[in-house]
């Protein structure tokens, strides 16, 4: 036919890798697509509720929900209760209550939207709701008194704190290595793993002053701590509503504002100078 146009076999393959790539990154780089092309409420869902850092579009044929709202308030609720007894709130200081959380909510739910994230293709959901329900799970054990962990008697008999500071750190420098992912996403993904890498940081600090002796600087660390846990418990909420709301079951969006040098933020840049120039 006249107007059918040939197309070289290496032009045919670079047409195929450039549609895979746009499929995996889940965005398309040409603005004037149709229903393929990613929006930016798209993005602010992914970044928002969708616990990924980077620019990706979830599988619409998919029969899988979003498990990250799940994750993220099983992580929230679970470390509001436990820094309020951080904060030594209304004057409670034994955390013993947080064992069921940690056990029911906080690990094992979490852990599960972790496996759930490994269905959805989501590496990075996957391995902080994962890791962070294994932390739960593993704190509970802590506070379980009939395993005698941290029993006065028993095998850290004098070096309970120093261990607990030693756990602690370990979080810590894991949260640490999340926060570097979150860069180039949002400022309110961003805060929940900087107030967790905060939490962590002044709870472990707190288990070193109570080994020293210091009474006063451990007290004013866990209260600290316990803020910070606060503000990250908040702070995964408010992301679990970033994914929970859509179209019809809420009538606005959360917004979640992102990073100037983010990928969402360079797409609304080249939209906004294509309309001016159109």
């Amino acid at each position: 036919m006249a107007d059918e146009v040939n197309v070289a076999p290496n032009e045919k393959e670079t047409n195929g890798v450039q549609q895979q790539t746009t499929q995996r990154h889940g965005f398309s780089h040409n603005h004037h697509t149709d229903f393929n092309e990613m929006t930016i409420g798209q993005y602010a869902q992914a970044f928002g509720g969708a616990l990924q850092p980077g620019a990706w579009r979830p599988y619409e044929h998919r029969k899988l929900a979003n498990p990250a709202p799940l994750g993220l308030s099983a992580f929230a609720l679970t470390t509001f209760v436990l820094s309020a007894i951080n904060m030594h709130a209304r004057g409670v200081a034994a955390p013993n209550v947080v064992v069921s959380l940690a056990f029911g909510y906080g690990g094992l739910v979490q852990l599960l939207a972790g496996m759930w994230e490994v269905a959805a293709g989501n590496t990075f959901g996957a391995t902080a709701l994962g890791s962070y329900g294994g932390f739960w799970i593993s704190y509970g054990i802590l506070l379980t008194p009939e395993w005698g962990i941290t029993a006065p008697d028993g095998p850290y008999k004098g070096d309970v704190a120093s261990v607990l500071g030693f756990f602690l750190t370990g979080w810590f420098i894991f949260t640490t290595v999340l926060l570097l992912c979150t860069l180039r996403s949002t400022v309110a993904f961003f805060l929940l793993f900087l107030f967790l890498d905060l939490a962590f940081f002044f709870l472990a600090m707190e288990q070193y002053a109570t080994d020293l002796g210091n009474a006063t600087a451990a007290l004013a660390l866990q209260k600290t701590g316990g803020l910070f846990g606060f503000l990250a418990a908040f702070a995964a909420w408010y992301n679990a509503l970033a994914g929970i709301q859509d179209s019809s079951n809420s009538f606005f969006q959360v917004p979640v504002i992102h990073f100037p040098w983010s990928e969402a933020a360079r797409e609304r840049r080249a939209s906004k100078s294509e309309r001016a120039q159109a």
